[in-house]
């Protein structure tokens, strides 16, 4: 299976675990991992969640080739339905404490996701982007709003324009990661962390957390909406078209013939 889930100990598990493609994300893996976040929220045994990848990559963010493929709208489906939309509300919703552990490649929505999380451990060789830009698209899930929020807007505005990878040590100057640790130690640490967050007392836990995100839930999820809809609109434009078809042909793409 491409996502792994398992409880254990009041913690479940999301894997990455597509390998042979960089552990890139599919829209069943999508509705996989929404599923799993949303059985979560109403089963009591769950106390914290883990989020992790393999130790060389946590994930190249989407399948383009399953991307291009699904990002048609679909008649009578709202766009929110979308699988991809189903893990973004379930993540940013949840309110159990989510633990993200994260070595190698982290693309596009595998360095987002990374903003709704609560406690994000990196590898040393963690290497985070947010290619929208070069994709002519524009930032997701609601990172236009929570990176600036983290790091300043000059250090957002530098990995969200140009978007070019950084690496462990800076993301963690920037405010997105809580601790780096070596590559071997990552998973064990943050399987400590989650065990230390299972042995507090959960209703203390959801109340601090709530109170932590509740000055701008109403601006993220708005935020949300505002990217979702500019997103899809750009993904049928030619710079778009340009950017895809210059990826799937291995080559540099050209964007001088556009405005």
């Amino acid at each position: 299976m491409d996502i792994l889930t398992s409880k254990a100990d009041g913690i479940l598990t999301i894997e990455f675990n597509r390998i042979e493609r960089k552990n890139a994300i599919t829209g069943v893996m999508y509705q996989a991992m929404a599923d799993a976040l949303v059985d979560a929220e109403s089963d009591s045994a769950v106390r914290a969640i883990i989020i992790a990848g393999k130790p060389e990559i946590f994930t190249a963010g989407n399948d383009l080739d399953d991307f291009m493929k699904n990002s048609a709208p679909v008649e009578g489906v709202p766009p929110e339905m979308r699988p991809v939309f189903q893990f973004m509300r379930a993540l940013s919703g949840s309110t159990k404490p989510v633990v993200a552990a994260v070595s190698g490649a982290a693309v596009g929505i595998g360095t987002t996701l990374l903003m709704h999380c609560d406690l994000v451990y990196a590898a040393d060789n963690a290497k985070f982007s947010m290619p929208f830009s070069q994709l002519g698209l524009c930032p997701e899930f609601a990172s236009s709003l929570l990176l600036p929020q983290m790091a300043g807007f000059a250090r957002a505005a530098e990995k969200l324009l140009l978007g070019e990878a950084f690496l462990a040590q800076e993301a963690y100057d920037m405010g997105l990661v809580s601790k780096v640790l070596p590559l071997e130690e990552l998973r064990p640490y943050a399987q400590r962390q989650a065990a230390k967050l299972v042995a507090l007392p959960a209703a203390s836990i959801r109340a601090t957390k709530s109170l932590m995100k509740r000055s701008r839930t109403a601006a993220i999820n708005e935020t949300m909406g505002a990217e979702n809809a500019l997103f899809g609109a750009m993904l049928l434009a030619p710079e778009a078209k340009e950017a895809f078809t210059a990826f799937f042909e291995k080559r540099k793409p050209d964007f001088s013939k556009f405005a």
